[in-house]
């Protein structure tokens, strides 16, 4: 196998990590060598780093997962990426304390057969417990579940393993739609509201369409809508992020040096102007008379996730889609979605250097310098408002 030189350093054995242990790369930017974006192509492209787990289904009216499978190639049973320690200290997050009764739901397509059981690996490794987690197909079964993929299995195994890494005491509902169209992802969505979701994550995009997804099933009054800014940088935007009643959650690469984290705008994260979706009142940045993504951000690449279903264990991915099930778990420490609405808190926060880390380095595409692709002080498109310093934020 060959492996990217600052991972072969961090391999440790699994049961070495348990107990909440870390598996993190200390001292590096996880293989992003530089902030900027190469002739406009993300770095994760340009240099090979990673592989789409999802076809490209752009223009089709169908929606893609996000997951980028990076090409170190399996590690099993070794563990190396981001582990729950790292996102919990980096991000001062409650997570031993906060979360019960809060119900975050998953909604991806297609089935993942391994999914309890990986999950069960990783929250073993990590030291987090049995989880409460209960899967659905998307009229509410817990039976007949739509047809396997092992691309989409990559994307729900990450998406429960984020989650329960920030928010282990969360309860966590994943409902399979039986396919990647928008109406089969929608009737999901709605069933995830029947089913008492307080916080809905999505890791999937239209991308290049605002209109392929139905507003309404992402504007249910008292649940928070997550969803994944897109992978491909700077203006290559889309549903349901772009919708004014979602969080857009953008990303960063996460560094470490001793006890001290840093992180920079991730070169894949989407951001932009979404072009026929009306402004929110509450966005007030002068450079986009559309809606603006992303609001909030966090870690999206080098990820640790463990998958038997279309991998061979352990290995490290990337993506915004990274990010979102994060942020869901950061709301449900919170414990308060009934009380929001979309990014409308994020973007009228009062002192907010004390309840966000403020991300000022890195670019996601060209944009003259803007801050809708530059991450500077306050807000920018790759990492909106910034990332979580514990939960008043949320």
């Amino acid at each position: 196998m060959k492996f990217a030189g600052p991972l072969v350093a961090v391999f440790a054995l699994a049961a070495c990590n348990a107990g909440g242990g870390s598996s993190s790369v200390p001292g590096t930017t996880g293989g992003q060598s530089s902030p900027q974006m190469r002739s406009g192509v993300p770095d994760w492209q340009a240099r090979h780093l990673a592989t789409r787990a999802c076809a490209d289904v752009r223009g089709t009216g169908r929606a893609q997962c996000e997951v980028l499978v990076q090409n170190a190639g399996p590690m099993s049973p070794d563990v190396a990426g981001w582990g729950p320690a790292d996102l919990q200290a980096r991000y001062k997050l409650p997570s031993s304390t906060k979360g019960g009764g809060v119900k975050v739901a998953i909604v991806d397509a297609y089935d993942n057969p391994n999914v309890a059981k990986d999950l069960a690996a990783y929250r073993t490794n990590f030291g987090l417990g049995t989880a409460k987690f209960f899967k659905y197909n998307q009229t509410g079964q817990q039976s007949n579940y739509p047809s396997g993929s092992t691309g989409w299995g990559v994307e729900i195994d990450l998406d429960v393993q984020m989650v329960s890494a920030v928010c282990p005491k969360c309860t966590i509902d994943l409902i399979e739609a039986n396919s990647s169209n928008t109406s089969d992802l929608e009737a999901a969505e709605a069933e995830a509201v029947t089913l008492g979701a307080h916080i809905v994550s999505n890791s999937w995009i239209c991308y290049g369409s605002v209109n392929c997804d139905d507003p309404t099933k992402f504007n249910t009054p008292g649940v928070m809508y997550l969803a994944a800014s897109g992978d491909n940088g700077y203006n290559d935007n889309g549903a349901p992020e772009a919708l004014a009643s979602v969080v857009s959650v953008g990303g960063t690469v996460l560094s470490k040096s001793g006890s001290k984290y840093n992180e920079s705008a991730w070169n894949g994260a989407g951001s932009g102007c979404a072009t026929g979706i009306t402004k929110p009142a509450w966005q007030h940045d002068k450079s986009c008379t559309s809606r603006t993504d992303a609001d909030v951000s966090a870690l999206a690449w080098q990820a640790a996730e463990y998958d038997t279903y279309g991998n061979g264990g352990w290995f490290t991915v990337g993506g915004t889609s990274v990010a979102s099930p994060i942020i869901a778990g950061v709301y449900g420490l919170a414990g308060n979605a009934a009380n929001q609405h979309a990014g409308k808190k994020l973007w009228n926060l009062k002192n907010r250097s004390l309840k966000l880390n403020d991300i000022t380095t890195g670019s996601n595409g060209s944009c003259g310098g803007s801050y809708l692709c530059t991450a500077g002080p306050g807000y920018d498109g790759p990492t909106g408002w910034g990332t979580p310093l514990g939960i008043q934020a949320f």
